[in-house]
């Protein structure tokens, strides 16, 4: 069984929450930075993993995670995950 890697993403509350670590992405002009991971959950009939993005951002020596409200770049993320799903195919 393939180990996974966690990490502690800091909530805009001050909490931090331990989660599963899928991929990075970097946008295509290299300008933004994203994470995809899990929290564990599953949803449906086939208890699928539930998956996550946001936007990573530099605070200080902190990395933070915003959340993705532009559906252009909605657009563009969409497309980066396409590229690594057709890698991996």
């Amino acid at each position: 069984m393939e180990e996974k890697e966690m990490v502690v993403l800091q909530n805009s509350d001050g909490s931090t929450s331990e989660v599963e670590l899928i991929t990075y992405l970097i946008s295509e002009d290299n300008s933004n930075s994203y994470i995809v991971y899990s929290k564990g959950e599953r949803t449906g009939v086939d208890s699928d993993e539930v998956i996550y993005i946001a936007r990573l951002v530099q605070d200080g020596d902190v990395l933070k995670t915003r959340e993705i409200v532009d559906n252009a770049e909605w657009s563009a993320v969409l497309k980066l995950l396409k590229k690594i799903a057709n890698a991996a195919a």
